[in-house]
């Protein structure tokens, strides 16, 4: 019966998020109300376990949620973006520009969603690619492969902050891991440019989406980089700081780093150092950028939240018994994890969704799975994420926003972006896999 409700409850999230078009919030907190009758729990059993579920989730994820999306609207607003990847194509040099997008994309994606990245990019790639000689696509996919590669990997980026929530993972270790395990996906992306982009062909640019032209901005690189620097130093200290074996002793240096390095001041102090990029702008304005980000947390923070609340029902039955997973441990739990993500990210489109369902599907089999080390359930994340790029197609926004910028048809988006983005996916579970051997 049970395993009925859950392969029941995940076709419902699905088919209404597909078919009819139901915001995750609505398909995510009805599930776990429909979960909840199902499972034979009474109507308060199921009002305070979604309670419970909502408000742990979001105790410690929902102000990181919030200031990391400060962060990101103010590298957009003021031009930042376009600063770093200046800042890269200079650093790596002209010969090599595919690659220095692609690794623009990449950074740039840690705090901006990629959406955005690549709308603002994408006016580098025409450019450039008259500059080198180097046909344009090579540039758009280098670029979208590049931009999706941290979305799902990297806090904080909403969805592995999510999972690391729901997973009760360290999100210091999520993100050093995330670092190692993203680069080579994508990497990934850029060799996949390299070989395919040069045998794609532009659509007639007549009446097609033009990219946002080029913004000039004042901020320095250096500026440009420290609001996302910064935060990620401090919560990899942390890291460091509390490992078992505390390298940096328990005296004032641990506790300083303890404090700094927790996600809500790390951001908090990103925020700050955003906030300086964009004091030339008149207040008014300053204002409205701050709204909007609050305005976009809020939706990610609602979706995570109704997120824990559906896993916090599916923690009141065993799951594990009843599917009789004794034998996946470790590895194969890895793979299922892996496999629920890309299945629910391939049918219904968003990486976002497919994190957090899945997630709140895996978070009672981690027993079961044997991975309840921090080092495990940080590797659940990223095992979860690599899913969760698992393949972008028609259903997905960003495959349109990269189709339309790039002035490809659908046919020449699917050969170029979604096999990429199916080529970064197994790249990212094989990553995965050879940390969860090696740690």
């Amino acid at each position: 019966m049970e395993i009925l409700v859950l392969g029941a409850v995940v076709l419902f999230i699905i088919i209404a998020t597909v078919k009819f078009k139901m915001h995750p919030i609505f398909s995510l907190t009805l599930v776990a109300v429909i979960s909840g009758f199902l499972l034979g729990l009474s109507p308060q059993q199921i009002m305070e376990t979604i309670g419970e579920g909502f408000g742990k989730t979001l105790s410690g994820i929902g102000l990181v949620i919030a200031f990391g999306t400060v962060i990101g609207i103010y590298l957009e607003k003021t031009g930042a973006t376009q600063v770093l990847a200046n800042s890269i194509l200079g650093l790596i040099g002209l010969k090599r520009s595919p690659l220095a997008i692609n690794l623009a994309g990449y950074v740039i994606s840690i705090p901006v969603f990629c959406d955005s990245g690549f709308i603002i990019l994408s006016s580098l790639n025409k450019a450039i690619s008259k500059r080198t000689g180097i046909p344009v696509l090579v540039f758009a996919i280098a670029l979208a492969t590049g931009l999706y590669a941290a979305h799902v990997f990297v806090p904080p980026t909403p969805g592995p902050l999510a999972a690391a929530a729901i997973l009760e993972a360290d999100l210091g270790l999520v993100l050093v891991l995330g670092l190692l395990v993203s680069l080579p996906v994508s990497l990934t992306g850029y060799f996949w440019a390299m070989f395919i982009g040069r045998s794609l062909k532009e659509e007639d640019t007549a009446g097609k989406t033009e990219a946002k032209k080029e913004m000039l901005s004042t901020v320095k690189p250096l500026q440009a980089f420290l609001p996302l620097l910064v935060p990620i130093i401090l919560i990899a200290l942390k890291s460091v700081a509390n490992y078992p074996s505390y390298p940096l002793g328990k005296g004032w240096v641990f506790g300083m780093l303890d404090f700094l390095g927790s996600p809500v001041i790390a951001l908090l102090i990103g925020v700050f150092f955003a906030f300086s990029l964009g004091r030339k702008e008149p207040a008014k304005e300053r204002g409205e950028w701050v709204s909007e980000a609050f305005r976009q947390a809020g939706a990610i923070v609602l979706i995570t939240g109704a997120g824990g609340a559906f896993g916090a029902i599916l923690r009141t039955v065993d799951i594990a018994s009843i599917i009789n997973l004794e034998s996946s441990t470790g590895v194969g739990g890895l793979l299922i994890a892996f496999a629920i993500a890309a299945v629910l990210k391939t049918a219904q489109g968003s990486s976002t969704v497919a994190i957090i369902t899945t997630s709140a599907i895996i978070a009672p089999l981690l027993e079961t799975f044997g991975l309840l080390s921090l080092t495990d359930k940080a590797l659940a994340v990223l095992a979860v994420g690599a899913g969760a790029m698992t393949v972008s197609h028609i259903n997905d926004s960003y495959f349109w926003v990269v189709s339309q910028f790039s002035n490809i048809n659908v046919k020449t988006a699917l050969r170029g972006h979604t096999v990429g983005t199916l080529l970064q996916g197994i790249t990212g579970i094989l990553m995965v896999l050879l940390l969860y051997l090696i740690l």
